[in-house]
């Protein structure tokens, strides 16, 4: 139909009446006169769709049927049928909501579209409303705006059973860094709701700034609120600027209870987060009595973890309990985040009233003092019917009796936990982290670091391996996390989680066995149309290119990879920008020199996205064998150990590319083994600096050299330059010109950076080291 309707247009064959019968939500084709329905484009992908025939048609004279108990989400589908189009909704039989206690959760639903009727089966307003979800996509996207003009319009006939996979489908978002308006955390949780997300991690108060108005504590908004002025750049450029303005607000708690509303006729249960014991400069900058020092510290200005945090004496937990009664009075949610993360125990160290603590209540350190800490909220908030989640640090000294773990370094925190019996919500950085960089292009906005592709959330699952199927019970589910020190406007919020946040919700919300991200890829480009009717500024990489360097019998090969459909790949290897003249990718291009690729999506018409650019280093090692005496972390493996000799550099700023390998605290060997023994002259690599993600490049490296005659060479070179983001190796092989030496193998030992030192990022915890391509000249 749709090319029917197309040649319509183009011939203006204004004589036909036609019913507009464009599933614009929808892949369509037609034969013998009869719609034949592709599968529908729904994002998150529901568990069972049936596309049976016909179509029902939505008009004026069509009416609406709803229990008192199903209400919400019958009001929702009245109000956007009515708001996005001329076309009125009256009361009658057409569409029907239906209470089935036979449905077996309250998230499930049931959709049942025929020429007669809509049914829409739940147990709950919630299960409806996510069915409402599902029918809103069936839609033309300009209902999204209220821009559909016909007083008709169709859609197909389906029967849909759905059910989510994880309880906890959730979005995080930052506004200690930077600050958002009201209606833009409502369009946040519109868009959550549109993927059935149903929770909110709101991050109220940071170093950097207390957001939420606390009546008992004026100097919250008056102080703690605001900062004398913002970093300028990225934290890695020295040395540190600034922009000399205020920078600041908070929300009243007349906007909290109307943003929590707004947020339950959605479906979306909003957890607050007090960030406590570290994180909380800024509640010391208004308050210092309640710091160790009782000194005056202002609010933090730049990124990073600080050494002021809350001290363990009795009128800080009388400030923290008053704090969270306000907080329980404006949030019904069960879980009260309490944060727990990134707290320096430089301060309790020479802390006479922490030192005091420790001894009094028999505590062995400063760790069990976070316990303490963290326990004695847990109760306070138990208390009051309340359950606290934190992030996994809270497990250090021991965790709490009742507390759910948010596991964000890694899975270990999240596997400790739930064989411990703990609920446990999974977003380690490897995969939920959306202030990482998303494409390798050079010119993307400014972000903290890292590289989390949409294809690797996608990829994600949220149950880690070691678990078992008992164990696996206590993994609730997952979030993105929205970091925004690098996020000052509402544009690149948008910018960073779409489209990120759709495959998130689709590895929350459905049937992992049905997963496959060619097919997403290609749901995603239709729904691009409804991002655009929604105004959503939504990054755009379905275009570009992934390029892959592969290896075999000592042959190098380069292959273009491109996961939209129905498009062709041009490139070229001498530089230049590649036209509808450049030749057409088919298969792997073999590389024997240097070179630099350049390659570009194109229709019939024109280019698509961005040009892609690889260059490639045909050294010395290429082909050659290599092992490492350690396995890569398995969130940052690269393209595996032969990435390190492949001819091809790492980004200068995404660390978690497919070419760089990460390694926590663990010092590695590196043994490249050449089939022939050869002349070398020179070896190079680069080790990351990423100090926010306690990233730390090595002191020096070590080597050893075996010669074809049996000798062998030992050496080291210490590193230049360490504080810098790239820290460069540059070694030179140099024997006297007299003597014909070639060499068998080299081993790089690269030792650890160690325990961080206090004063530095992540300090008290295992560095990482990550590593690049390895040349040899």
């Amino acid at each position: 139909m749709i090319m029917i309707y197309i040649s319509m247009r183009l011939f203006r064959l204004t004589t036909l009446i036609i019913i507009w019968t464009t599933f614009f939500s929808l892949q369509v084709s037609c034969k013998d006169d009869k719609n034949v329905v592709e599968s529908p484009q729904i994002i998150p992908n529901p568990s069972s769709q049936v596309i049976n025939k016909g179509t029902f048609v939505f008009k004026n004279s069509i009416g609406i049927k709803f229990p008192e108990e199903l209400k919400v989400s019958a009001n929702f589908l009245k109000s956007f049928i009515e708001e996005g189009s001329s076309i009125n909704l009256n009361k009658g039989g057409d569409i029907q909501f239906i209470l089935d206690s036979k449905i077996e959760h309250n998230e499930d639903y049931q959709l049942e579209v025929s020429p007669e009727v809509i049914k829409i089966k739940a147990r709950t307003d919630q299960g409806a409303f996510y069915a409402v979800q599902t029918l809103r996509q069936l839609l033309p996207s300009e209902f999204e705006n209220g821009n559909f003009k016909a007083d008709q319009v169709a859609i197909p006939c389906v029967s849909i059973k759905d059910t989510p996979q994880f309880s906890y489908r959730g979005m995080h978002l930052d506004v200690g860094r930077h600050m958002y308006s009201v209606d833009f955390i409502k369009k946040y949780i519109d868009a959550m709701a549109m993927f059935k997300m149903n929770t909110f991690h709101w991050h109220l108060t940071e170093d950097q700034g207390w957001r939420i108005e606390i009546k008992k504590f004026p100097k919250l908004q008056e102080i703690a609120a605001y900062r004398d002025e913002t970093l300028v750049g990225h934290y890695s450029d020295q040395p540190h600027q600034f922009d000399g303005k205020k920078y600041g607000g908070y929300y009243t708690q007349e906007e909290v209870k109307d943003i929590v509303a707004y947020a339950q006729e959605h479906f979306v249960t909003i957890i607050p987060e007090i960030e406590m014991p570290g994180h909380s400069q800024a509640a010391i900058a208004a308050y210092p009595e309640l710091g160790c020092t009782s000194e005056q510290v202002e609010v933090a200005k730049k990124w990073g973890v600080f050494e002021e945090i809350y001290c363990s004496k009795d009128e800080t937990f009388d400030f923290l309990e008053d704090v969270l009664d306000e907080v329980l009075e404006l949030f019904p949610s069960k879980y009260i985040h309490i944060g727990g993360d990134e707290a320096p125990k430089i301060r309790w160290k020479t802390c006479a009233d922490c030192q005091k603590r420790i001894k009094d209540e028999g505590l062995k350190d400063e760790h069990e003092l976070q316990n303490y800490f963290i326990t004695r909220m847990e109760k306070y908030l138990n208390s009051k019917g309340r359950q606290i989640i934190g992030w996994d640090e809270i497990l250090e000294g021991g965790l709490a009796p009742n507390a759910t773990v948010m596991s964000w370094r890694g899975t270990k925190g999240a596997i400790e936990a739930a064989k411990a019996g703990h609920n446990v919500v999974m977003t380690p950085t490897s995969h939920c982290y959306f202030d990482y960089y998303q494409s390798e292009n050079e010119n993307e906005p400014i972000a903290i670091g890292g590289f989390l592709s949409l294809e690797k959330v996608y990829g994600f699952n949220p149950i880690p391996e070691e678990l078992s199927k008992e164990e696996a019970k206590y993994v609730l589910g997952a979030q993105g996390n929205v970091w925004t020190e690098y996020m000052p406007t509402e544009k690149q919020v948008e910018y960073m989680i779409f489209p990120r946040i759709l495959a998130m919700s689709e590895v929350l919300w459905s049937n992992p066995e049905q997963k496959n991200y060619d097919n997403f890829v290609s749901r995603l480009e239709n729904f691009h149309e409804r991002l655009d009717a929604l105004d959503i500024n939504y990054a755009n990489h379905l275009y570009e290119i992934e390029g892959i360097m592969s290896l075999e019998d000592g042959n190098a090969f380069y292959e273009l990879k491109s996961y939209t459909e129905g498009k062709i790949i041009r490139y070229t290897l001498d530089g230049n920008e590649p036209n509808a003249n450049s030749k057409v990718y088919d298969s792997q291009i073999p590389i024997f020199k240097d070179c630099t690729i350049k390659a570009a999506v194109f229709n019939d018409e024109k280019q698509l996205g961005k040009s892609f650019s690889q260059s490639i280093n045909y050294h010395k090692a290429i082909g050659a064998k290599i092992m490492i005496d350690k396995e890569p972390h398995k969130a940052y493996s690269g393209s595996g150990v032969k990435g390190l000799i492949n001819g091809v550099s790492g980004s200068d700023s995404r660390f978690g590319d497919k070419e760089w390998l990460g390694f926590w605290g663990e010092d590695i060997e590196v043994t490249i083994d050449f089939e022939k023994p050869i002349k070398i002259n020179s070896i190079e690599t680069r080790f990351h600096n990423g100090y926010g993600q306690w990233i730390y490049a090595p002191k020096e490296i070590n080597f050893e050299f075996k010669l074809d005659k049996g000798t062998t060479i030992i050496d080291k070179q210490e590193l230049q330059n360490k504080d810098s983001l790239i820290v460069k190796l540059d070694y030179d092989f140099i024997m006297p010109k007299s003597i014909d030496v070639k060499v068998k193998s080299i081993v790089l030992k690269v030792p650890n950076y160690g325990t961080i030192p206090k004063g530095k990022e992540g300090a008290g915890n295992k560095a990482w080291t990550f590593i690049d391509e390895i040349i040899v000249n």
